[in-house]
Protein backbone atom coordinates (compact mmCIF):
# COMPACT_ATOMS: atom_id res chain seq x y z
CA UNK A 1 0.00 0.00 0.00
CA UNK A 2 1.54 3.63 -1.23
CA UNK A 3 2.24 5.25 2.03
CA UNK A 4 -0.33 8.40 1.32
CA UNK A 5 -2.97 5.98 1.00
CA UNK A 6 -1.60 4.25 4.38
CA UNK A 7 -1.74 7.62 6.10
CA UNK A 8 -5.07 8.92 4.22
CA UNK A 9 -6.98 5.26 5.68
CA UNK A 10 -5.79 5.99 9.16
CA UNK A 11 -7.07 9.24 9.35
CA UNK A 12 -10.39 8.63 7.64
CA UNK A 13 -11.23 5.57 10.30
CA UNK A 14 -10.30 7.65 13.07
CA UNK A 15 -11.96 10.47 12.59
CA UNK A 16 -14.35 9.00 15.76
CA UNK A 17 -11.95 10.52 17.86
CA UNK A 18 -13.37 13.82 16.80
CA UNK A 19 -17.04 13.50 16.91
CA UNK A 20 -17.58 17.15 15.03
CA UNK A 21 -15.10 16.19 12.41
CA UNK A 22 -16.93 13.07 12.38
CA UNK A 23 -20.51 14.31 11.79
CA UNK A 24 -19.37 16.48 9.04
CA UNK A 25 -18.12 13.94 7.30
CA UNK A 26 -21.02 11.74 7.71
CA UNK A 27 -23.12 14.78 6.26
CA UNK A 28 -20.51 14.49 3.45
CA UNK A 29 -21.19 10.93 2.69
CA UNK A 30 -24.96 10.98 2.94
CA UNK A 31 -24.88 13.99 0.97
CA UNK A 32 -23.59 12.36 -1.68
CA UNK A 33 -25.08 8.52 -1.13
CA UNK A 34 -28.30 10.30 -1.60
CA UNK A 35 -27.60 12.84 -4.48
CA UNK A 36 -26.38 9.67 -6.46
CA UNK A 37 -29.61 7.34 -5.03
CA UNK A 38 -31.82 10.08 -6.51
CA UNK A 39 -30.55 10.79 -9.63
CA UNK A 40 -30.02 7.24 -10.52
CA UNK A 41 -34.13 6.69 -9.50
CA UNK A 42 -35.02 10.20 -10.85
CA UNK A 43 -32.87 9.84 -14.42
CA UNK A 44 -34.19 5.90 -14.99
CA UNK A 45 -37.95 7.07 -14.18
CA UNK A 46 -36.94 10.17 -16.70
CA UNK A 47 -36.31 7.13 -19.36
CA UNK A 48 -38.59 4.74 -18.70
CA UNK A 49 -41.46 7.23 -19.41
CA UNK A 50 -39.26 8.49 -22.65
CA UNK A 51 -38.83 5.27 -24.37
CA UNK A 52 -42.48 3.96 -22.67
CA UNK A 53 -43.97 6.66 -24.36
CA UNK A 54 -41.92 6.19 -27.99
CA UNK A 55 -43.08 2.10 -28.05
CA UNK A 56 -46.87 3.01 -27.20
CA UNK A 57 -46.57 6.35 -29.96
CA UNK A 58 -45.00 3.91 -32.12
CA UNK A 59 -46.97 1.01 -31.37
CA UNK A 60 -50.02 2.96 -32.60
CA UNK A 61 -48.04 4.67 -35.26
CA UNK A 62 -45.97 3.43 -37.89
CA UNK A 63 -42.31 4.83 -38.26
CA UNK A 64 -42.59 6.33 -41.27
CA UNK A 65 -46.24 7.87 -42.76
CA UNK A 66 -46.34 8.58 -46.85
CA UNK A 67 -49.48 10.48 -47.51
CA UNK A 68 -50.43 12.51 -50.79
CA UNK A 69 -50.91 16.08 -51.13
CA UNK A 70 -54.10 15.91 -51.87
CA UNK A 71 -55.46 13.43 -48.96
CA UNK A 72 -55.56 10.30 -50.93
CA UNK A 73 -53.23 7.53 -52.49
CA UNK A 74 -53.98 5.98 -55.70
CA UNK A 75 -51.64 3.33 -57.35
CA UNK A 76 -50.41 2.67 -53.42
CA UNK A 77 -49.84 -1.20 -54.20
CA UNK A 78 -46.94 -0.24 -56.40
CA UNK A 79 -45.33 2.47 -53.84
CA UNK A 80 -45.90 -0.44 -51.59
CA UNK A 81 -43.90 -3.41 -53.62
CA UNK A 82 -41.06 -0.57 -53.85
CA UNK A 83 -41.07 0.79 -50.46
CA UNK A 84 -40.49 -3.07 -49.21
CA UNK A 85 -37.29 -3.59 -51.36
CA UNK A 86 -35.23 -0.79 -49.69
CA UNK A 87 -33.09 -1.33 -46.78
CA UNK A 88 -34.18 -1.37 -43.22
CA UNK A 89 -37.86 -1.28 -44.27
CA UNK A 90 -39.58 -4.42 -42.36
CA UNK A 91 -43.20 -3.86 -43.39
CA UNK A 92 -45.62 -1.48 -45.30
CA UNK A 93 -49.07 -1.38 -44.65
CA UNK A 94 -51.67 1.00 -46.01
CA UNK A 95 -53.93 2.87 -43.92
CA UNK A 96 -57.17 5.35 -44.07
CA UNK A 97 -57.21 8.24 -41.51
CA UNK A 98 -60.41 10.03 -40.72
CA UNK A 99 -62.77 11.94 -37.78
CA UNK A 100 -66.36 10.56 -37.70
CA UNK A 101 -68.78 10.82 -34.84
CA UNK A 102 -69.86 7.27 -32.97
CA UNK A 103 -73.21 6.74 -31.39
CA UNK A 104 -74.74 4.49 -29.48
CA UNK A 105 -76.97 3.46 -26.60
CA UNK A 106 -74.60 4.65 -24.27
CA UNK A 107 -74.15 8.53 -26.12
CA UNK A 108 -72.16 10.17 -29.03
CA UNK A 109 -68.27 10.87 -28.90
CA UNK A 110 -66.15 11.92 -31.81
CA UNK A 111 -63.63 9.28 -32.74
CA UNK A 112 -60.37 9.12 -34.69
CA UNK A 113 -61.03 5.98 -37.47
CA UNK A 114 -58.26 4.26 -38.73
CA UNK A 115 -58.84 2.02 -41.35
CA UNK A 116 -56.56 -0.62 -42.33
CA UNK A 117 -55.56 -3.98 -43.69
CA UNK A 118 -55.30 -6.85 -41.22
CA UNK A 119 -53.11 -8.79 -42.50
CA UNK A 120 -50.19 -6.75 -43.30
CA UNK A 121 -50.71 -4.53 -40.16
CA UNK A 122 -49.98 -7.43 -37.94
CA UNK A 123 -46.66 -6.93 -38.26
CA UNK A 124 -46.38 -2.82 -38.19
CA UNK A 125 -49.09 -1.82 -35.30
CA UNK A 126 -49.31 -2.74 -31.64
CA UNK A 127 -52.68 -3.59 -31.93
CA UNK A 128 -52.70 -7.33 -31.88
CA UNK A 129 -51.03 -7.65 -28.87
CA UNK A 130 -53.07 -4.96 -27.40
CA UNK A 131 -56.33 -6.89 -27.34
CA UNK A 132 -57.67 -7.44 -24.30
CA UNK A 133 -60.93 -9.08 -25.53
CA UNK A 134 -62.25 -9.95 -28.81
CA UNK A 135 -60.39 -9.85 -32.20
CA UNK A 136 -58.41 -7.94 -34.93
CA UNK A 137 -59.29 -10.68 -37.03
CA UNK A 138 -63.30 -9.43 -37.03
CA UNK A 139 -61.71 -6.66 -39.70
CA UNK A 140 -61.20 -9.11 -41.91
CA UNK A 141 -64.48 -10.95 -42.03
CA UNK A 142 -66.72 -10.41 -45.13
CA UNK A 143 -70.57 -10.23 -42.98
CA UNK A 144 -73.27 -7.91 -43.75
CA UNK A 145 -72.18 -5.79 -40.69
CA UNK A 146 -68.96 -4.82 -40.56
CA UNK A 147 -66.89 -5.09 -37.11
CA UNK A 148 -65.08 -2.21 -35.57
CA UNK A 149 -62.52 -2.48 -32.74
CA UNK A 150 -62.42 0.53 -30.31
CA UNK A 151 -60.15 1.55 -26.62
CA UNK A 152 -61.24 0.27 -23.52
CA UNK A 153 -61.79 3.68 -22.34
CA UNK A 154 -64.37 4.36 -24.88
CA UNK A 155 -66.04 1.12 -24.49
CA UNK A 156 -66.15 2.01 -20.45
CA UNK A 157 -67.72 5.37 -21.96
CA UNK A 158 -70.54 4.36 -23.99
CA UNK A 159 -71.01 1.19 -21.83
CA UNK A 160 -70.34 -0.98 -25.00
CA UNK A 161 -69.11 -4.87 -25.43
CA UNK A 162 -68.25 -7.29 -27.83
CA UNK A 163 -71.14 -7.81 -30.02
CA UNK A 164 -73.23 -4.04 -29.61
CA UNK A 165 -74.13 -2.40 -32.69
CA UNK A 166 -72.78 1.29 -32.86
CA UNK A 167 -73.38 3.34 -35.82
CA UNK A 168 -71.05 5.75 -37.33
CA UNK A 169 -71.51 8.72 -38.92
CA UNK A 170 -68.84 9.77 -41.88
CA UNK A 171 -68.72 13.71 -42.94
CA UNK A 172 -69.12 12.82 -46.55
CA UNK A 173 -73.10 12.54 -47.18
CA UNK A 174 -75.47 13.64 -50.01
CA UNK A 175 -76.54 16.91 -50.56
CA UNK A 176 -80.67 16.76 -51.28
CA UNK A 177 -83.50 19.24 -51.31
CA UNK A 178 -83.99 19.05 -47.27
CA UNK A 179 -80.07 20.27 -47.04
CA UNK A 180 -76.94 17.86 -46.51
CA UNK A 181 -77.73 15.07 -45.51
CA UNK A 182 -74.47 12.69 -43.68
CA UNK A 183 -73.55 8.93 -44.06
CA UNK A 184 -74.72 7.31 -41.04
CA UNK A 185 -73.55 2.79 -41.31
CA UNK A 186 -74.02 0.28 -38.56
CA UNK A 187 -71.00 -1.47 -37.20
CA UNK A 188 -70.56 -4.36 -34.60
CA UNK A 189 -67.96 -4.32 -31.80
CA UNK A 190 -66.00 -7.04 -32.64
CA UNK A 191 -62.49 -5.89 -30.22
CA UNK A 192 -61.46 -4.08 -27.58
CA UNK A 193 -58.09 -3.23 -27.38
CA UNK A 194 -56.01 -1.19 -24.36
CA UNK A 195 -52.82 0.53 -25.33
CA UNK A 196 -52.36 2.26 -21.69
CA UNK A 197 -52.60 5.82 -23.15
CA UNK A 198 -55.74 7.80 -22.34
CA UNK A 199 -55.86 9.08 -25.86
CA UNK A 200 -55.67 6.79 -28.03
CA UNK A 201 -57.71 3.99 -25.72
CA UNK A 202 -60.38 6.95 -25.22
CA UNK A 203 -61.09 8.26 -28.82
CA UNK A 204 -59.30 5.63 -31.24
CA UNK A 205 -61.56 3.02 -33.08
CA UNK A 206 -60.34 0.49 -36.00
CA UNK A 207 -62.50 -0.84 -38.95
CA UNK A 208 -61.08 -2.39 -42.27
CA UNK A 209 -59.80 -0.39 -45.15
CA UNK A 210 -62.85 -1.83 -47.40
CA UNK A 211 -65.64 -0.99 -44.71
CA UNK A 212 -63.27 3.02 -44.22
CA UNK A 213 -63.66 3.49 -47.84
CA UNK A 214 -67.72 2.86 -48.12
CA UNK A 215 -68.19 4.42 -45.12
CA UNK A 216 -66.42 7.41 -46.66
CA UNK A 217 -67.57 7.25 -49.90
CA UNK A 218 -64.33 6.73 -51.95
CA UNK A 219 -65.26 5.53 -55.78
CA UNK A 220 -62.22 3.94 -56.11
CA UNK A 221 -59.10 1.87 -54.30
CA UNK A 222 -57.58 4.84 -52.37
CA UNK A 223 -56.17 5.13 -48.68
CA UNK A 224 -55.15 7.61 -47.15
CA UNK A 225 -51.24 6.64 -46.51
CA UNK A 226 -48.75 4.16 -46.54
CA UNK A 227 -47.11 3.08 -42.61
CA UNK A 228 -43.96 1.74 -42.91
CA UNK A 229 -41.70 -0.11 -39.90
CA UNK A 230 -38.42 -0.38 -40.05
CA UNK A 231 -35.89 -2.10 -38.04
CA UNK A 232 -33.79 0.39 -36.50
CA UNK A 233 -36.18 3.55 -35.35
CA UNK A 234 -33.32 5.90 -35.18
CA UNK A 235 -32.35 5.42 -38.67
CA UNK A 236 -35.61 6.75 -40.01
CA UNK A 237 -34.17 10.05 -41.47
CA UNK A 238 -31.70 7.58 -43.97
CA UNK A 239 -34.45 5.38 -44.85
CA UNK A 240 -36.76 8.24 -45.14
CA UNK A 241 -34.42 9.71 -47.99
CA UNK A 242 -34.29 6.12 -50.33
CA UNK A 243 -37.90 6.87 -49.74
CA UNK A 244 -37.45 10.31 -51.50
CA UNK A 245 -35.83 8.49 -54.51
CA UNK A 246 -38.14 5.98 -55.21
CA UNK A 247 -41.20 7.60 -55.01
CA UNK A 248 -39.49 10.76 -56.31
CA UNK A 249 -42.04 10.38 -59.43
CA UNK A 250 -45.27 10.66 -57.11
CA UNK A 251 -46.72 14.06 -55.55
CA UNK A 252 -45.91 11.86 -51.65
CA UNK A 253 -44.98 13.38 -48.41
CA UNK A 254 -42.74 11.48 -46.04
CA UNK A 255 -42.73 12.19 -42.69
CA UNK A 256 -40.98 9.62 -39.72
CA UNK A 257 -42.13 9.29 -36.00
CA UNK A 258 -39.07 11.94 -34.95
CA UNK A 259 -40.84 14.63 -37.20
CA UNK A 260 -44.12 14.24 -36.08
CA UNK A 261 -43.09 13.84 -32.31
CA UNK A 262 -40.35 16.51 -32.37
CA UNK A 263 -41.78 18.90 -29.91
CA UNK A 264 -42.82 16.46 -27.21
CA UNK A 265 -39.38 14.44 -27.13
CA UNK A 266 -37.12 17.46 -27.37
CA UNK A 267 -39.31 19.10 -23.90
CA UNK A 268 -38.50 15.30 -22.25
CA UNK A 269 -34.63 15.74 -23.30
CA UNK A 270 -35.01 19.34 -21.59
CA UNK A 271 -36.64 18.04 -18.66
CA UNK A 272 -34.30 15.27 -18.21
CA UNK A 273 -31.12 17.59 -18.65
CA UNK A 274 -32.93 19.96 -15.75
CA UNK A 275 -33.19 17.00 -13.48
CA UNK A 276 -30.19 15.76 -13.85
CA UNK A 277 -28.46 19.33 -13.09
CA UNK A 278 -30.56 20.19 -10.21
CA UNK A 279 -30.48 17.12 -8.54
CA UNK A 280 -26.18 16.98 -9.07
CA UNK A 281 -26.72 20.01 -7.01
CA UNK A 282 -27.15 17.57 -3.51
CA UNK A 283 -24.12 16.05 -4.64
CA UNK A 284 -22.38 19.40 -4.87
CA UNK A 285 -23.60 19.79 -1.29
CA UNK A 286 -21.76 16.75 -0.35
CA UNK A 287 -18.71 18.02 -1.98
CA UNK A 288 -18.47 21.16 0.14
CA UNK A 289 -19.37 19.15 3.53
CA UNK A 290 -15.91 17.39 2.07
CA UNK A 291 -14.14 20.58 1.72
CA UNK A 292 -15.03 21.33 5.45
CA UNK A 293 -14.24 18.19 6.58
CA UNK A 294 -10.93 18.24 5.00
CA UNK A 295 -10.08 21.95 5.63
CA UNK A 296 -10.92 21.40 9.70
CA UNK A 297 -8.77 18.16 9.36
CA UNK A 298 -5.97 20.06 8.11
CA UNK A 299 -6.82 22.32 10.81
CA UNK A 300 -6.39 19.39 14.18
CA UNK A 301 -3.22 17.81 11.91
CA UNK A 302 -0.98 20.84 11.55
CA UNK A 303 1.42 19.33 13.75
CA UNK A 304 1.50 15.78 12.02
CA UNK A 305 1.68 17.24 8.88
CA UNK A 306 4.74 19.30 10.31
CA UNK A 307 6.41 15.60 11.03
CA UNK A 308 5.78 14.35 8.46
CA UNK A 309 7.42 16.51 6.04
CA UNK A 310 10.04 16.52 8.85
CA UNK A 311 10.58 13.15 8.34
CA UNK A 312 11.05 13.69 4.47
CA UNK A 313 7.30 13.74 3.17
CA UNK A 314 7.17 16.01 0.29
CA UNK A 315 4.69 18.59 -0.20
CA UNK A 316 3.50 16.64 -2.64
CA UNK A 317 2.76 13.30 -0.24
CA UNK A 318 1.68 15.53 1.79
CA UNK A 319 -1.11 16.88 -0.51
CA UNK A 320 -1.87 13.51 -2.27
CA UNK A 321 -2.96 12.02 1.56
CA UNK A 322 -5.75 14.64 1.88
CA UNK A 323 -6.67 14.04 -1.40
CA UNK A 324 -6.86 10.36 -0.97
CA UNK A 325 -9.22 10.99 1.97
CA UNK A 326 -11.27 13.12 0.43
CA UNK A 327 -11.81 10.96 -2.38
CA UNK A 328 -11.99 8.12 -0.14
CA UNK A 329 -15.05 9.81 1.08
CA UNK A 330 -16.50 10.47 -1.97
CA UNK A 331 -16.32 7.20 -3.35
CA UNK A 332 -17.85 5.96 -0.48
CA UNK A 333 -20.70 7.89 -0.59
CA UNK A 334 -21.32 7.31 -4.38
CA UNK A 335 -21.16 3.38 -3.85
CA UNK A 336 -24.00 3.95 -1.05
CA UNK A 337 -25.86 5.95 -3.52
CA UNK A 338 -25.64 3.19 -6.29
CA UNK A 339 -26.43 0.55 -3.41
CA UNK A 340 -29.77 2.73 -2.44
CA UNK A 341 -30.46 3.65 -5.93
CA UNK A 342 -30.28 1.01 -8.17
CA UNK A 343 -32.64 -1.66 -5.58
CA UNK A 344 -34.97 1.08 -5.00
CA UNK A 345 -35.00 1.71 -9.03
CA UNK A 346 -35.47 -2.07 -9.60
CA UNK A 347 -38.37 -2.41 -7.03
CA UNK A 348 -40.14 0.36 -8.94
CA UNK A 349 -39.83 -1.66 -12.54
CA UNK A 350 -40.97 -4.68 -11.50
CA UNK A 351 -43.63 -3.95 -8.78
CA UNK A 352 -44.70 -0.85 -10.11
CA UNK A 353 -46.78 0.10 -7.07
CA UNK A 354 -46.77 3.86 -8.08
CA UNK A 355 -49.42 4.16 -9.89
CA UNK A 356 -50.53 7.58 -11.94
CA UNK A 357 -54.09 8.97 -13.10
CA UNK A 358 -54.65 7.23 -16.41
CA UNK A 359 -56.98 10.24 -17.63
CA UNK A 360 -53.62 12.77 -16.66
CA UNK A 361 -50.51 11.48 -18.13
CA UNK A 362 -50.09 8.80 -21.23
CA UNK A 363 -49.32 6.22 -18.83
CA UNK A 364 -50.56 4.49 -16.19
CA UNK A 365 -47.99 3.62 -13.98
CA UNK A 366 -44.17 5.06 -13.11
CA UNK A 367 -41.94 3.49 -16.04
CA UNK A 368 -38.13 2.58 -15.16
CA UNK A 369 -35.40 2.01 -17.75
CA UNK A 370 -31.80 1.75 -16.23
CA UNK A 371 -29.56 3.12 -18.82
CA UNK A 372 -25.72 1.89 -18.43
CA UNK A 373 -24.46 5.28 -19.85
CA UNK A 374 -27.05 7.31 -17.80
CA UNK A 375 -25.34 5.08 -14.72
CA UNK A 376 -21.65 5.29 -15.69
CA UNK A 377 -22.03 9.29 -16.50
CA UNK A 378 -23.72 9.26 -12.51
CA UNK A 379 -20.90 7.44 -11.00
CA UNK A 380 -18.20 10.39 -12.90
CA UNK A 381 -20.04 13.14 -12.18
CA UNK A 382 -20.15 12.34 -8.50
CA UNK A 383 -16.95 11.62 -8.23
CA UNK A 384 -15.51 14.51 -10.35
CA UNK A 385 -17.79 16.67 -8.14
CA UNK A 386 -15.74 15.02 -5.09
CA UNK A 387 -12.83 15.02 -6.45
CA UNK A 388 -12.42 18.52 -7.46
CA UNK A 389 -13.77 19.23 -3.43
CA UNK A 390 -10.34 17.82 -1.81
CA UNK A 391 -8.14 19.97 -4.43
CA UNK A 392 -8.45 23.26 -2.02
CA UNK A 393 -7.27 21.65 1.17
CA UNK A 394 -4.84 19.54 0.07
CA UNK A 395 -3.15 22.53 -1.53
CA UNK A 396 -3.20 24.61 1.92
CA UNK A 397 -1.76 21.34 3.78
CA UNK A 398 0.82 20.75 1.20
CA UNK A 399 1.33 24.72 1.76
CA UNK A 400 2.24 24.56 5.49
CA UNK A 401 6.09 25.21 6.73
CA UNK A 402 7.21 22.36 9.47
CA UNK A 403 8.89 25.32 11.42
CA UNK A 404 6.01 27.49 11.41
CA UNK A 405 3.65 24.48 12.58
CA UNK A 406 5.80 23.58 15.36
CA UNK A 407 6.58 26.70 16.65
CA UNK A 408 3.87 26.87 19.18
CA UNK A 409 3.79 22.99 19.49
Amino acid sequence: MKFELFVALRYLFTLRKNSFISVISLFAVCGVAIGVAALIVVIGVMNGFTNDLRDKILGVNAHIIVTAYDGTLDNYHHMADGIEKLKGVTGVTPFIYSEVMLSAGGGVKGVVLRGLDSTSAKGILSLPGDIVSGGVECLSKDSKIPEIVIGNQLAKRLGLVIGDSVNLLSPTGKRSAAGFTPKVRMFKVGGVFRTGMYEYDSSLAYISNKAAQKLLGFKRDFVSGLEIRVDDVYAVEEIGKLMKKELSGYPVQIKNWQQMNANLFAALKLEKTAMFIILAMIVLVGSFSIITTLVMLVMQKTRDIAVLMSMGATSGSIKRIFMWQGTLIGLIGTSLGYLIGVPVALLLKKYQFIKLPSNVYPVDYLPIRMDPLDLTIIGVSAFLLCFLATLYPANQAAALEPAKALRYE
